[in-house]
Parts: structure tokens; sequence; C-alpha cells
């Protein structure tokens, strides 16, 4: 894969997959263990009423749980589509708890709120869209920056998979059938992938194909990269950046990190000088 085709597919997946943000609402809208586990965590972290960074907050799905549980929720994404849907499904919450949030437009990798956070969070594996150590570096002095003193830095990402990052990239897999959500349309899901092992980017394809008349008439591609990143590494970029990992578990039960979780689940801090 050339060079430039490598740099072109990154920045189209790095946005394609959220573009119709009603879709991917519907996608994952059965998805709770993490908005359960950040809501928990949270609650447990803050007292009632706290402020909360939400980066990457997409379609809203934690944020509407934060809300719920009544803290104040400040949500940011690049992603205008996804920022747009986040504010219907907040607009249909109480007033009690939509007057609590406020979405902006912005990249994680360039913000600066002017005021420090006692928690900030980046939920649903967003973290992977840092694809080189720059953007890690860039991600995290933003966060370092707007988080207070004894603040917490919370996020996830997916645990690296070899057998799945090595599948065959000429077969498709998972194939389900689903009606759009807007559209009513009938279509068939499947996807696969290509993985570059040195950049450790997975480039995703999501195939959407009509099985009647509808909007769709060809079959749909949907890019999605997204850079892995394995534990001890994670760990490393964490450390050099100035942040002390507190916790890192497996999955959002609390299970300790091993082969089988398909999640790292991380807390840090701010390193102090002995971390």
């Amino acid at each position: 894969m050339a060079k430039k085709r490598k740099k072109d597919l990154v920045k189209l997946g790095q946005d394609q997959h959220y573009v119709d943000a009603d879709l991917y609402e519907h996608e994952y809208k059965r998805r709770r263990d993490d908005v359960n586990y950040y809501v928990a965590m949270a609650s447990g972290e803050l007292s009632p009423g706290s402020e909360i960074l939400d980066l990457c907050c997409g379609s809203g799905r934690v944020t509407r749980g934060l809300l719920r549980a009544g803290f104040h929720v400040e949500g940011l994404d690049a992603s205008e589509p996804m920022l747009e849907r986040a504010r219907l499904g907040i607009s249909r919450l109480p007033k009690r708890f939509r007057d609590n949030a406020n979405l902006v437009h912005g990249d994680m990798k360039d913000f600066d709120y002017g005021r420090k956070f006692p928690l900030i969070v980046c939920t649903f594996n967003s973290f992977e869209h840092l694809y080189s150590r720059q953007d890690v570096e860039a991600a995290l002095a933003c966060i370092k920056r707007n988080l207070e003193p004894d603040g917490v830095f919370a996020f996830d990402v997916q645990m690296p998979d070899l057998a799945w990052l090595l599948k065959d990239p000429d077969k498709r897999w998972a194939r389900t059938k689903f009606r759009h959500p807007v559209t009513k349309q009938r279509i068939a899901y499947s996807t696969n992938h290509v993985y570059d092992p040195v950049r450790q980017i997975a480039f995703i394809r999501l195939y959407y194909e009509p099985l009647e008349e509808g909007p769709l008439t060809d079959t749909h591609v949907v890019n999605l990269s997204q850079r892995k990143f394995y534990p001890a590494e994670l760990a490393a970029l964490l450390h050099y950046s100035g942040f002390a990992v507190i916790r890192h578990r497996g999955d959002f039960g609390g299970d300790y990190l091993d082969e089988y979780a398909e999640s790292q689940v991380l807390l840090c801090r701010h390193a102090r000088d002995s971390d």
C-alpha cells in the first residue's frame, strides 16, 4: 500500500464512520457496559453535580448517562453530524438534565477550555483515532493541561487481537441484516480490513448492501481506521506524557487484563515525582 494511499485512508477512516450519525446511534444503541461503567466510576470519584469533560463524545451515549447521573458535562467532538445527533438525544432528556450539557466542535489534539476538570473521559475506543506518537503526545498534553491536579483521566481502547488483525482481507464476515433507522430500507452489513503492522493501524471497511429498493442503490463502503495500542506501549506513552496509571483492567467489569479481554480500561492521574 503506497504511503500516500495510506495517508488518505487514515483521513477517510477518521471521518466516514461518523457521517451517518443516525445509523451510528442505531448500531450501538444496545451497547451499555461502557455507559454503566463510566457512570459508576464518575459517581465513585466525584461529588454530585461535578463537571466532566467528555472527549470525542460522539452521538452522546455516555454523555446522556452522565447527565442522567446528575453531572455537568462538556462534550467535545470533531464530527458535526455526531454533535447534531448528540444534541437531539440530549434535547429529549428532562430539562434538569439537558440544562447541564454543553457540546462544542473541536479536536482532541488541540483544545483548551481555560479551566480544569476533575474528570476527563475519552470513551468507546476514541483514543484509537490518535494514529502517531505526535498525535498521542498532543492529545495527552491537552488533557493534562485541562485536568485538575488531583483529577482523573479515564479512557478505553481495544485489546489488540492478533487473530482478528491477521484475517484474510479479501473475505467478509459479520454479515447482518437490518433496517436503516431513518429510511427503513432493508440493508445487509458486512466487514473486513487490512492491518498495517508497522503503523499498527487497522484499515477497516464496512459494507452496506441494499436488499430492496430505496435511497441506497449500490453497496456503500465506509472506511474506519483505528490505531492499535498494546498494553505495555500504552503505559509507556502515558508515563512519558506525565500520567500515572492507577488502574489498567480488562473490559468494563473490572477484570484483570489478560489475553481474553476485548478492551483495556484505564484510569490515570497526574504523575507525582515518586511515580
